[in-house]
Parts: structure tokens; C-alpha cells; sequence
């Protein structure tokens, strides 16, 4: 006979899982006493159960397993919910575990409010952000909902459950032979004959294209594909770009990487993906962020193929970009097997090398990070130290990033290597995720150096788990990017408001003295001040052998550039604006209606205006 908790501990080690992210409280105590009667996982006791759940998401992208996280009734799951929210955007399989109250005190409708100390219906809270969610009410059933639970966050497109189990159900002792487990259904999948001919047809276009690119979504390493469409763009000789959830698949040591895209673009300034004529899309939902307001504009001019493993996704009716040709089917599965065809046929494709390197050549003239910014003086230019930052990291490092502002700086700056992870959420986004997530990351994979980016206003979120970090001697780097400022509101502010910039600093807003609360802690602490010191400092941080934050100094900084302005701009005209006949010469397709037009912020500093 085994405890019901104990059933549920047993089995998540059986699977891999070797660490899981607890907030103790009364009505999960069976659940963590449980850990006591195994050798093969352990709990991490985090400060806060939002971290924990932060450090689940980023353990299961390192790790290749499900993330899982455990709090009590109440306000501990009620904690979690953004770290779900997190893991159903982002498609991240994550089992949330929550303690009930024992199941007498349950309200028997919900006409009645509450009737048990912090009774909370979680399940229907979690309900929209998760793939799953069931209160365990029977112990008998502990098994066929753990089991279904575990199938459904990994399959298809994965993503998080919740199981709700109330103390007496995790007391009841239960015959683990006796119980019914979940049997998986026929998969309904893909029809891999009509994948074939859609991939036959993807084939014929290609020998009628003139400008093909090959857009890359975080879908790719969720199928372990990541290594077969960097065979595809090899094998094609054409442009690769790559989304934000995919900056380490397709990275930018790629000989086919040709920049990064969407409203923040990045190197290239979009003009590859806009200026094509054949689109294939592995792996990415094609959010706004990628097209811009103006979605039909988004690679207008090109023939357009999905790869997507969800059924909704390739339903034309729900696309913001309708695609010609949709091609339900898993990233790797397809990648490979249009390899396959490519391979067996006798007629030579295209030589696409001519337009692959004009791509490369808007790749190097429109790098983000420019020379002069390692000239500032005073202060830290960010995009400067971002860079400098991955020229210093290894090739099997972990790059955490956080949110807003500061992400857009490391999307815009860091360059990455292959075999390096670049981690952040990018659905959710949530402020200080990447603290949490950082320790996640290195429960995960403790031998490798991980470093967490993080602005001042996401730090201020998750500071608690600077006790965590010394519990368990979490080596993890932080830099702080420092502007004293919400950055990315700010510039919003200028953008809408005629730069009133209210609640976002330094009206309203004010950080605190960051190293004063981390030498608190008694955690090792570094600053950088200018450009002069820079490399050392950060040399110093990645060498040390345990945790230490750095404050990087980058006051006031909040120019996120380039990046679209205007919800009818078409993303290929990036702002700041290049000279009107600059641009145009960029561009093989036509113009959109109104370039030499453009639209303007509210407020515009000396020299940002385009050129005639």
C-alpha cells in the first residue's frame, strides 16, 4: 500500500524529473513529506510559488522534461496562475500541483462562496491557461489523472496542467496494482500523404522562386527539429530567420541566418522577409509582434507555407496572416521528410545564392549595435555591453532574459552560438521571470554557466529568491540593466503621449539601491559605471564561482531601435527612418501606399527624421 502523495512523487521521479519547485502550506504537507521516502527527485523550497513556477517553466526548457511546481490552497495556487498563463502561451509542458482542503469542507454549489479556510475552485481559475485541469476526488483515481495529465502537457503542442488534490485524497492509502491507468487514444494526427503532396507542391514552387527565406519558430525545438532545419537552410541555400522563441536554433553563428524579424526587427531591418517571394514558416504562430499592425502587408508579395502542429492554428479563418498552403504536421517529421524529397530528386533546384547574400549583406550594413555606442562616456550604453556580453559567453552557456525593454535590447544585440540556450517568455512576458527562471535553468543543468539579463522593474518583482539562490547555492550571474525607469513604457509614453511620462519613472517610479539589498543577503555583488570598466567587470562576474549580481549603470536609457512605428507602417520601414531613397532602393517589391510619408512619434529627437 502507498500514500496517495506519495504515488504522485513516485511517479514524477519515474519520469525524469529530478527536482520540483515547492512553497510549503498545510494542504500540500503529504505531498512534500512525500519526498522524504525517495531517493530519485528532490524539492527546491523557493521563497515565492510565482518563482517557482518561473523555475519550472525555464527547468523543462533546459531539462526536456516537464517542469513542476507544488503550493497549497488558496493564494499559493492562486501565485501560480501567471506562471501557467506562462507556460500555455510559450507551450511549455509543466505539471502544477496544488494542495485542497479536505473534501467535507468543499462547497457543495457554487452559489455558496466559500465554506473550507482558503477553499479556492482553482480548477476553473487555471481552466483557460492550461491544457488540463481536475480536482482528484477519488484516491482510485489518482493514477488514470496523473498519467492523462502527463500525456497532455507533452502532447501535440505541449503546455501545462493543474491537478487539485484535497488533503484526505492525499492521505488515503491505495494498492498501486489495483489501479486503472490512462490509455492514450488513437492518434487522430496528420495525414502524412497529403504532408507529402504539400510538401510536392512547396517543391514545385521553389523552382519558380526567385527570393525563398525559411521563417523559424520555437515550434522547431519543441519537435527536437532544431537541428533538421538548419539542415533545410543549408540544404536549400536560403535566408533563415529566426522568431524570439527560436534565436538559439536558428543563431547567429548560422551560415544561413539572415537577421531577426518583427516590430523590432533587429539586424536586416526586415527587408529579407518582406522582400521575399516564397515564405515557409516552421514552428511559429505568426503573432503581431512578427507582422506588425499592418498584417497584410507581412511578406505580401510571397507564396506562403505553414508548419504547425496545432489544428486550430492552420484553420484560415483563425489566421491574422491567412496562409496559401497549411500544413498541419510536427516540425521534425515534416523537415525531414521534405529533406527526404529533395534529396531523391533529379532536377537541380535554383541557385539561390545571389539573393542569400544580398540577405546577408542587409544582415552586416544594418546591425543594431552600432560603433559609435562603444564610444559613450558616461554611463553604459546597453546595446554596447549586450554585445559584448555574447562575444564573452560560451558555447553551452544559458542566456535567461527578462521583459520588456531589456529583451528587446538583448534581441537586438546578443548574438548567439549554437549549442548556447536563450531563454525568456515571450507569450506572457511577465516582469522578473527571468530570476526565477534563471534558477530553474541551472537546477536543471548545474554544470553550465547560466546568466540571467534583467531590468531594474522586473528585478524589483522577484527579489525574495536571493535567499533561495544561497539556500541551495545557486551559481547564477544576473545583470541588472539599470535605466532607473520602466524603459519600454517610456518610450510607449513618447510614442502616444507627448512623452508625459507618468508611473514609469522618475515620476512615480524609483528603484532602490539594488546592491544594498543583495550584500543583505550576503550574495556577492559587482556595479559597472562606464565603458572603461566594462569588460573586466564583466569578466569578473562570469569567472566567480557562485551567485553575484551585477547593477549596470545605463540611467535613463529608452531607445529600443529599430522598430515600427505605427500600426499601418509595414515592418520593412523600421524607425528610425532611413533617407527615402535609401530605403527604396532596399526594397525588390513595391512600397507600401504612404512611404515617403511616414508616420512619427509624438515626440521625435534631433536627426530621426528621414531624408528626402
Amino acid at each position: 500500500m502507498i500514500k496517495v502523495a506519495d504515488f504522485i512523487i513516485h511517479t514524477l521521479a519515474e519520469r525524469g524529473i529530478d527536482k520540483m519547485f515547492v512553497v510549503y502550506g498545510a494542504a500540500n504537507g503529504d505531498l512534500i513529506d512525500a519526498f522524504t521516502r525517495t531517493a530519485a527527485t528532490e524539492y527546491v523550497a523557493v521563497m515565492h510559488e510565482q518563482a517557482g513556477g518561473f523555475a519550472a517553466e525555464a527547468y523543462a526548457k533546459v531539462k526536456g522534461v516537464p517542469g513542476v511546481a507544488i503550493a497549497t490552497s488558496g493564494p499559493g495556487g492562486m501565485n501560480l496562475l501567471t506562471a501557467m498563463g506562462n507556460c500555455f502561451y510559450d507551450s511549455v509542458p509543466c505539471v502544477f500541483l496544488t494542495g485542497q482542503i479536505n473534501s467535507r469542507f468543499l462547497r457543495p454549489d457554487p452559489a455558496i462562496r466559500q465554506i473550507g479556510f482558503q477553499e479556492t475552485d482553482i480548477v476553473a481559475m487555471a481552466a483557460p491557461v492550461t491544457k488540463y485541469a481536475k480536482m482528484i476526488v477519488k484516491p482510485e483515481d489518482v493514477r488514470y489523472e496523473l498519467e492523462k495529465a502527463l500525456w497532455l502537457c507533452q502532447e501535440g503542442r505541449p503546455g501545462p496542467v493543474l491537478l487539485d488534490i484535497p488533503l484526505d485524497v492525499q492521505k488515503t492509502l491505495i494498492d498501486a496494482k489495483q489501479l486503472i491507468g490512462f490509455e492514450p487514444p488513437a492518434a487522430a494526427g496528420f495525414d502524412l500523404t497529403v504532408v507529402d503532396e504539400q510538401i510536392a507542391r512547396f517543391i514545385a514552387e521553389l523552382q519558380h522562386a526567385e527570393r525563398p527565406v525559411i521563417l523559424v519558430g520555437g515550434g522547431a525545438r519543441l519537435a527536437n527539429a532544431q537541428d533538421d532545419v538548419r539542415a533545410l537552410g543549408r540544404r536549400l541555400n536560403v535566408p533563415c530567420f529566426p522568431t524570439w522563441n527560436a534565436l538559439d536554433v536558428i543563431s547567429s553563428d548560422y551560415e544561413n541566418y539572415g537577421g531577426r524579424v518583427g516590430t523590432y526587427g533587429g539586424a536586416g531591418r526586415n527587408f529579407g522577409i518582406q522582400n521575399s517571394d516564397l515564405l515557409l514558416s516552421i514552428g511559429s504562430r505568426i503573432s503581431g509582434r512578427i507582422t506588425g499592425g499592418n498584417v497584410q502587408s507581412f511578406a505580401r508579395q510571397a507564396k506562403k507555407y505553414l508548419v504547425e502542429i496545432d489544428p486550430a492554428m492552420v484553420q484560415r479563418k483563425f489566421q491574422q496572416v491567412p496562409f496559401d498552403v497549411n500544413i498541419l504536421c510536427d516540425a521534425k517529421v515534416f523537415t525531414q521528410r521534405l529533406l527526404i524529397a529533395l534529396d531523391r530528386r533529379s532536377k537541380p533546384l535554383p541557385d539561390y545564392s545571389g539573393w542569400t547574400e544580398r540577405v546577408m549583406e542587409w544582415k552586416r550594413q544594418y546591425d543594431p549595435v552600432r560603433p559609435e555606442f562603444f564610444d559613450q562616456r558616461e554611463r553604459v550604453h546597453p546595446y554596447a555591453f549586450m554585445r559584448r556580453l555574447s562575444e564573452k559567453m560560451g558555447a553551452t552557456d544559458i542566456l535567461v532574459g527578462d521583459c520588456g525593454g531589456n529583451i528587446v535590447v538583448s534581441n537586438h544585440a546578443f548574438e548567439t552560438k549554437y549549442g548556447q540556450r536563450n531563454l525568456t517568455n515571450n507569450g506572457n512576458s511577465p516582469m522578473g521571470f527571468s530570476f526565477a527562471g534563471a534558477m530553474g535553468a541551472w537546477f536543471a543543468a548545474p554544470s553550465r554557466q547560466v546568466v540571467c539579463t534583467i531590468g531594474d522593474g522586473g528585478f524589483n518583482m522577484n527579489p525574495q529568491e536571493l535567499q533561495t539562490f544561497i539556500n541551495y547555492a545557486v551559481k547564477v550571474k544576473t545583470f541588472i540593466l539599470n535605466n532607473h525607469i520602466y524603459g519600454i513604457t517610456k518610450a510607449y509614453q513618447e510614442t502616444n503621449f507627448q512623452g508625459r511620462a507618468e508611473a514609469c519613472g522618475p515620476k512615480g517610479y524609483n528603484p532602490p539601491d539594488f546592491l544594498k539589498i543583495v550584500h543583505a543577503y550576503g550574495i556577492k555583488t559587482v556595479a559597472i559605471a562606464n565603458h572603461a570598466e566594462m569588460d573586466a567587470k564583466i569578466d569578473e562576474v562570469l569567472r566567480f564561482d557562485g551567485p553575484v549580481v551585477c547593477d549596470v549603470d545605463m540611467h535613463e536609457f529608452h531607445t529600443y531601435e529599430p522598430r515600427i512605428f505605427g500600426w499601418k507602417t509595414p515592418i520593412e520601414d523600421m524607425y528610425p527612418y532611413l533617407p527615402r531613397e535609401e530605403f527604396r532602393a532596399n526594397m525588390v517589391i513595391e512600397p507600401a501606399e504612404g512611404w515617403m510619408n511616414p508616420e512619427y512619434p509624438d515626440v521625435v529627437r534631433r536627426n530621426d527624421r528621414a531624408q528626402p
